[in-house]
């Protein structure tokens, strides 16, 4: 493999079969984190074509378990992330399930943000199952909110994204490659992609129609019913940045409670698009429906119904104990929050890997503030993790 690495290095393009080699001593263990990192680096200089991305995504969908569904129609969604608090998808899986649909949602850890769904979902329930008892807990709640690592399913993926994580990558061809093959090892059929743009997400608006088309032809290639929507990615979405922070958000928009007005219109936004996809709803009427499984509380007892079958935990929602408020230095409005920025400043005060570390928002893009107001607080278990947070922010704000 690392002959074969070495090859894409030097810009030559690989063949199915050399894929899979690569893909095949990933899963075995016959390559190094440091091997694995020579891999992620070429795929991000040399870029894979179309085609190469149809093998990867095929090498790294059979290299692990595929599970198989009884109903013809089994959906999806996923968002390529970067946006910090954009956690909509336990609130989109919650309203679908309520209409009817079967989702068996898995979801990777967080690579370049605070927190992924599955680190959100962990502070709420267990998320690491076997995928016979993944399909006994779809079975009674018609979802699952679970972390897809534990399931065996496209097993390199995992390894590729922790050591993504350490080198703070995440190439194009591997993200769709990551994307479809945990899908198509799902078995969904119908899959709807979220992909936020903006001047610190992961992608710009040029590069999001560039993703989108290529989503729309692999997608086509593997014989999944495929929408790929394009979202304002320019802020973070909802007021938690961080595990328990975000899963705070999520229930404050299912129990209708002071929820964030971003986070749950985006989330209403993307069950609609799913209901149509899959027929639940008509063309147009996708909304009404999901406003409706909201307000009536039928989203909460679907996303209840989940927690209780994969099994609740009982922790308390509260962030770490060492913070710092940060007030406006004078009075006006809010022109731009960094989102990169926000994401760096939650990884320095702890994420994704402790729960109660984060950053609350109190504001967002042109919201008006006097001297004094509260702008956002930290938090962290550690003094000197707030200290290294809070020199990042002085030196972010002097530029």
């Amino acid at each position: 493999s690392v002959a074969l690495i070495s090859k894409k290095l030097h810009n030559q393009s690989l063949s199915k079969k050399e894929i899979e080699t690569i893909i095949n001593e990933i899963v075995s263990g016959s390559l190094s984190e440091a091997e694995i990192a020579y891999f992620i680096m070429a795929v991000k200089e040399k870029s894979l074509s179309l085609q190469e991305t149809a093998y990867l995504t095929e090498a790294m969908w059979r290299s692990g378990v595929t599970l198989k569904w009884a109903q013809k129609v089994i959906a999806d969604k996923h968002s390529i992330g970067g946006v910090a608090g954009n956690r909509t998808t336990p609130i989109v899986v919650a309203i679908c399930a309520a209409a009817g649909l079967t989702l068996p949602k898995t979801s990777s850890r967080a690579i370049t943000s605070a927190a992924g769904t599955a680190d959100v979902m962990e502070v709420l329930a267990k998320v690491d199952f076997p995928s016979t008892t993944l399909q006994t807990i779809v079975k009674k709640a018609n979802a699952c909110l679970a972390w897809g690592g534990a399931l065996g399913m496209a097993p390199a993926d995992d390894k590729l994204i922790r050591v993504g994580r350490i080198l703070d990558l995440d190439p194009e061809a591997q993200l769709i490659a990551s994307i479809l093959s945990k899908k198509l090892a799902a078995g969904s059929t119908h899959v709807l992609v979220d992909i936020p743009f903006g001047p610190e997400a992961k992608v710009t608006k040029q590069k999001a129609l560039r993703l989108k088309k290529k989503f729309l032809a692999l997608g086509k290639q593997f014989k999944l019913t495929m929408h790929v929507v394009l979202t304002p990615g320019s802020e973070p979405i909802g007021h938690g940045i961080g595990p328990i922070l975000e899963a705070r958000d999520v229930l404050a928009v299912l129990q209708q409670k002071d929820q964030p007005k971003d986070l749950e219109k985006k989330s209403l936004f993307l069950a609609a698009e799913l209901l149509e996809l899959t027929k639940k709803a008509k063309k147009g009427q996708g909304k009404t429906l999901a406003v409706s499984l909201l307000r009536s509380g039928k989203a909460l007892q679907a996303f209840n119904k989940i927690l209780d079958t994969q099994g609740r935990k009982n922790t308390k929602l509260q962030p770490a104990k060492h913070q710092h408020t940060i007030a406006a230095p004078r009075s006006g409005k809010i022109q731009h929050i960094n989102n990169h920025d926000i994401n760096h400043l939650a990884r320095l005060l702890g994420c994704p890997e402790t729960k109660s570390a984060g950053l609350y928002l109190y504001k967002h893009t042109q919201g008006k503030v006097k001297k004094g107001d509260p702008l956002l607080t930290l938090y962290a278990t550690k003094p000197e993790k707030l200290k290294a947070a809070m020199a990042y922010y002085k030196k972010q704000q002097s530029k």
